[in-house]
């Protein structure tokens, strides 16, 4: 299970990939995907498509990197989502802090 990161030949994309769990065992990797980067890309994706399970802790990991990529002008977006993951997300109300796909 791991947390993947690929940032698109132009610098503006980022695309962090999960895979399994997303708990906080994934927290240092999912930080180091984005704080280590020499510049800041203008769109954030992260691809929950191989996203086993969402706690709390992920929620929060989602929030520090919206906080880190400009707050509410940032642009991040959740995608491939199950549906029993973008439940979470919408029970969070997560819905209306990020573009979920």
């Amino acid at each position: 299970m791991s947390v993947e990161s690929e940032v698109s030949p132009d610098g503006q994309k980022l695309t962090i990939s999960i895979k399994g769990r997303f708990d906080f065992g994934k927290h240092q990797a999912f930080r180091d995907c984005y704080e280590h980067l020499h510049q800041t890309p203008s769109a954030v994706v992260v691809d929950l498509k191989e996203a086993t399970y969402l706690d709390s802790s992920a929620l929060g990991m989602l929030l520090l990197l919206r906080d880190h990529a400009g707050g509410e002008n940032s642009d991040v977006r959740v995608i491939n989502g199950s549906s029993d993951v973008r439940k979470i997300l919408a029970i969070s109300n997560f819905d209306k802090l990020f573009d979920i796909s």
